[in-house]
């Protein structure tokens, strides 16, 4: 799978399906960790309601979103979260993608320090907030090249993308603010049959 043309691709929702088995691969503070991605969320701005973006919104927070395809946009989250989006579509077109989970493949003695725990369990990475502090992600990794293969912070083909009849479609999770429309959005994907997942079948 050429990971550049897939991200560049215009339709958002589409990305973050196929996003599912695709590796997310760090190295930082000399350390190398990575998981597959299970779950994602799409964010199809100008006219989402839930985007940083929404109305072609652009202000020093929001200038990932008019980068290249896979750019990363890290922001903070209720002033505690540093959560990890991949940029897509073409360069100017401010889509994104939220990666809320993954199930580690790499690293997972440097995983459990940073979450400080002592065995491997799901809760490891399984939540947007959670999987950042696994995998050392903070806002120092905000607008990195995810395809650059000198990135601390990068994509990889991995195992995906993974069959359809694999992957869990459902509306998005903790966006009722941006309207009933915009919360009902079927834009959720998680991959079948793992533990790693922040919520199964949030319908």
């Amino acid at each position: 799978m050429d990971l550049r043309t897939l991200l560049s691709g215009e339709d958002p929702v589409h990305i973050a399906r196929q996003l599912i088995g695709v590796e997310l691969y760090t190295h930082i503070d000399g350390r190398e960790t990575a998981g597959l991605i299970t779950e994602t969320e799409a964010y199809w701005a100008p006219d989402d309601r839930a985007s940083h973006a929404y109305g072609h919104r652009r202000t020093p927070r929001t200038e990932p979103f008019y980068a290249r395809a896979g750019t990363s946009y890290v922001y903070l989250c209720y002033g505690i979260h540093e959560l990890f989006n991949v940029i897509t579509g073409p360069q100017g077109v401010p889509h994104a993608v939220l990666i809320r989970a993954i199930e580690p493949t790499l690293g997972v003695p440097t995983m459990l320090a940073r979450r400080h725990m002592e065995s491997l369990k799901p809760q490891l990475s399984r939540g947007p907030g959670v999987l950042s502090l696994a995998l050392g992600i903070t806002r120092a990794q905000n607008i990195l090249d995810l395809l650059d293969a000198e990135s601390p912070v990068q994509l990889r083909a991995g195992a995906g993308p993974q069959v359809q009849a694999d992957v869990v479609c459902t509306p998005r999770i903790g966006i009722d603010g941006a309207g009933p429309e915009w919360a009902a959005k079927p834009w959720r994907f998680y991959r079948s049959g793992t533990q790693y997942v922040s919520r199964l079948n949030a319908f």
